[in-house]
């Protein structure tokens, strides 16, 4: 159960790593390849107890959840930017609300 845990935790971060990725393989850029790197170093038997190991993952994850929520910023910046004034129509399209409509 834990290194499958760990082995999501990888693929996840190098998930957001090929996000944020400006190269067009990014399985060569040096943060994966760093990533890579300590997460073969610390790779442990079902026998072995290893507190390096569990420090790592909990750094990965931490890692993973600050990719993860400046991919959700950087998102919600350009869905939300200010673009000036906005008619009321499209503020309220953009929240959801529906404007009633005039009886004529």
């Amino acid at each position: 159960m834990a290194a499958k845990s760990v082995s999501s935790t990888l693929k996840r971060l190098l998930s957001e790593i090929k996000n944020i990725s400006s190269e067009t393989n990014y399985k060569d850029s040096l943060a994966a390849q760093y990533i890579n790197s300590q997460f073969r170093k610390y790779e442990t038997t079902e026998q072995q107890h290893c507190r390096a190991r569990e420090e790592m993952k909990f750094t990965a994850e931490t890692y993973l959840c600050y990719l993860s929520s400046v991919r959700k910023l950087k998102e919600l910046n350009e869905t939300y930017s200010g673009k000036g004034e906005r008619s009321i129509r499209e503020t309220a399209d953009m929240v959801g609300f529906k404007l009633p409509h005039d009886p004529k």
